[in-house]
């Protein structure tokens, strides 16, 4: 029996387990997930591939840990407001203004499409605590009269990431704090705030095409 089997090998912890996941990140930004190898990640980390096997059972796994590692836990900001929390949620270290984390994105977009593995540890270990933290920001928010009651959080939550990022992958513009603040301002917020413009218990019902008439004149 090997060591590795009995268990009698070091494992990688601390401070050194965090330079084999920002070398992870590092060769995932500059060459996407397909090229990267556990070899590439070890020679940049100066370790061993043993090494890296010991603490991940494969690539899938080791990527993901260095994007949650960067991003830090799926820890629920609470500055007293939706839009404090969601900016103290989307911006800063590893946030989506950060560049580093859109080429790691873009990366592991990619990788999603044409990797199963990958993309179902991605979503089990990365974005299912996202959306967890999220629907609390959002639950606590309706709680302060900040969403209205019959808005779907199912649709609204995700929608700030998804407009971010359309105009960072498709329209090719910069992300920063002030572009997701006139996201919120514009889109976001009045739309958790005024609700659906056909109430839920009615789905079937045509779209009001004109919302500011009806509120007017009831």
């Amino acid at each position: 029996m090997t060591p590795t089997e009995t268990g009698t090998r070091p494992r990688v912890v601390g401070e050194r387990e965090m330079e084999i996941l920002d070398a992870t990140l590092d060769v995932l930004a500059e060459v996407g997930y397909d090229l990267l190898t556990m070899d590439a990640v070890a020679t940049r980390a100066k370790a061993s591939k043993a090494t890296l096997y010991r603490r991940w059972r494969g690539k899938p796994e080791l990527v993901v840990a260095a994007i949650t590692a960067r991003k830090g836990e799926a820890a629920v900001p609470d500055t007293g407001t939706l839009r404090g929390d969601l900016l103290a949620a989307y911006c800063g270290a590893g946030g989506i203004d950060d560049p580093l984390a859109q080429s790691v994105l873009a990366a592991v977009v990619t990788a999603m499409g044409r990797d199963p593995e990958f993309a179902e540890v991605y979503r089990r270990e990365f974005i299912g605590p996202k959306v967890a933290a999220s629907k609390v920001i959002y639950e606590r928010a309706r709680e302060r009269g900040e969403v209205h009651p019959g808005v779907d959080l199912d649709v609204l939550a995700p929608s700030l990431a998804g407009i971010v990022l359309h105009r960072v992958f498709l329209l090719g513009e910069q992300v920063t704090p002030a572009l997701v603040g006139r996201v919120l301002d514009e889109v976001v917020l009045p739309a958790a705030l005024h609700g659906p413009a056909t109430p839920l218990s009615d789905p079937s019902a045509p779209l009001d095409p004109d919302p500011v008439t009806r509120r007017n004149h009831p």
